[in-house]
């Protein structure tokens, strides 16, 4: 129903703002869950007729949303079967400082997130991150937004990374019948990148020091350990069930090996010996207490690369393949890689369900609900075209105060929406100030993808906020200065790599 209008907003748009608004200043202010805020807002819209039922309850059925719900289940099986565990240990190492471990995490993600699903790949370091910190001794809530940042600077950096990036090359294609490079955005891409590794290393002390929740999943989650008896070690000459080595609390022996490195039969009368290696499988708490309280050294992860590691690891790979050369939708291929996770027991149907923080999926799928009711009522084409009435003639002006709404506006809906809402004002204020549509647009493609300030900003943002054990306020502290530093970096480099041209 049409009401009177104020300032260009209508009721039902109004109402969304101070829902929006109430919403953030709860989150901001309160130690309320956030899942009961967003369900509470979107109550409000549902009540108040801004929404219908179909529209309240559309994020719940979102395929992003269930995209994310099956992709914990494809990751459980990793962890089960120890594949995040020699990822750990193989490709991250053992940096000796915060800088060199943030610049070890952040460019193999943004790597990987040039090519694949930012989504996908935050879901799957999620849980090696966290095992990562515990080895580094360094909190994961210092960690998990560099790692949720890297893969959205990482997907800027093709066309194919990241979706606004394909919804914007392909209305430039419709536009102007020009097909722009898949690499574009390559070196405006990389140039943000590393200006934004940089910050976060130089701004580190913003990031906060959170201690996560431990889930049932990670106190179930079994790691395999090996563990060195030391030459002075007191139980020497006893046997394993004498010196409490063989029935463990946790855990279970599954192999021996002396000194001379040739394993022997497992037997609770075997006896010990200096320079034993004693290879566990369990609970990794429990494991760690019997060393401290049995004298022994802990050696490094053993992976025990079986039929179901080399299993899960294919079901990944495969997974990760068929969705990024367009064979198949990511969301069939994370339902098929689920399935086979289960079906080939790489970890149980219990395990699977345990691994899935629901918390995190009511949060999301609100966020969905939300940018859903912020585009119905017009408010945020509302707030891009005012641009244009107060940025004068000035293209770099322009530009940037574009991208800047852009960004801002990517923080309470999904970018990719963002992407499509944008193009055409950015065209067209491009052609008014007589210049190529280009430049303006590669910019754009950079700032839709580059929220920092608010966790429903991005899908990976919201990924690593439960594991992170933050607060809504976190992402401010570090993130609107991140969106500031991207903005300027952005502007720079694409007015070097793509020098504004008068049109022909």
């Amino acid at each position: 129903m049409e009401t009177e209008l104020l300032w260009g907003f209508n009721l039902q748009a109004w109402i969304t703002i101070i829902t929006v608004l109430g919403m953030f200043t709860t989150l901001l202010l309160t130690k309320l869950r956030a899942d009961v805020v967003f369900l509470a807002a979107i109550g409000i819209l549902l009540v108040t007729g801004v929404l219908d039922a179909k529209e309240a309850f559309s994020g719940f059925s979102s395929s992003s949303v269930v995209v994310i719900g099956v992709l914990f289940v494809v990751v459980a099986g990793l962890t089960y079967t120890g594949v995040l565990q020699w990822i750990v240990k193989n490709l991250l190492g053992q940096p000796n400082s915060y800088g060199k471990a943030v610049i070890r995490l952040m460019l193999p993600v943004a790597g990987l997130s040039s090519f694949l699903s930012n989504t996908t790949v935050v879901a799957m370091f999620v849980g090696i991150v966290k095992m990562w910190s515990k080895k580094l001794g360094i909190s994961p809530s210092k960690l998990l937004i560099p790692l949720s940042y890297a893969s959205g600077m990482g997907g800027v950096c093709t066309l194919i990374g990241t979706p606004p990036n394909l919804i914007i090359s392909g209305l430039y294609a419709d536009k102007t019948g020009h097909v722009m490079n898949v690499l574009a955005t390559t070196i405006p891409g990389l140039f943000c990148l590393l200006v934004g590794v940089l910050s976060i290393i130089a701004m580190r002390k913003l990031l906060p020091d959170r201690k996560a929740p431990e889930s049932d999943f990670e106190d179930t989650a079994e790691y395999t350990v090996e563990l060195l008896v030391p030459s002075s070690n007191k139980f020497i000459g006893e046997t394993l069930d004498y010196a409490g080595l063989y029935d463990v609390k946790g855990g279970r022996l599954i192999r021996i090996r002396h000194f001379d490195n040739v394993p022997v039969a497992l037997s609770k009368n075997e006896f010990v010996m200096g320079g034993d290696h004693l290879t566990y499988a369990g609970h990794i708490k429990d494991i760690l207490q019997l060393a401290q309280e049995r004298g022994l050294q802990v050696g490094d992860e053993v992976i025990n690369v079986g039929s179901k590691t080399l299993i899960s690891a294919l079901v990944m790979i495969a997974m990760v393949t068929v969705s990024a050369l367009g064979i198949m939708p990511l969301l069939h291929c994370a339902f098929i890689a689920a399935a086979a996770m289960m079906i080939l027991h790489c970890c149980t149907p219990d395990q699977a369900m345990r691994a899935i923080n629901w918390d995190i999926l009511m949060v999301f799928a609100g966020s969905v609900v939300l940018g859903l009711a912020i585009q119905k009522t017009g408010i945020a084409e509302r707030l891009a075209m005012g641009i244009l009435d107060v940025c004068g003639t000035n293209p770099i002006v322009v530009m940037t105060a574009i991208c800047f709404v852009g960004t801002f506006i990517t923080e309470f809906i999904s970018n990719t929406a963002a992407g499509a809402m944008f193009f055409p004002i950015m065209y067209e204020a491009a052609e008014k100030l007589g210049y190529e549509p280009y430049p303006f647009l590669i910019a754009l493609m950079v700032s839709v993808s580059s929220s920092f300030a608010t966790p429903i900003g991005s899908p990976t943002h919201m990924l690593v906020y439960g594991p992170g054990g933050y607060r809504f306020s976190d992402f401010m502290r570090i993130g609107l200065l991140m969106n500031l530093i991207i903005l300027a970096a952005n502007i720079f480099i694409v007015n070097i790599i793509y020098p504004l041209t008068p049109l022909q």
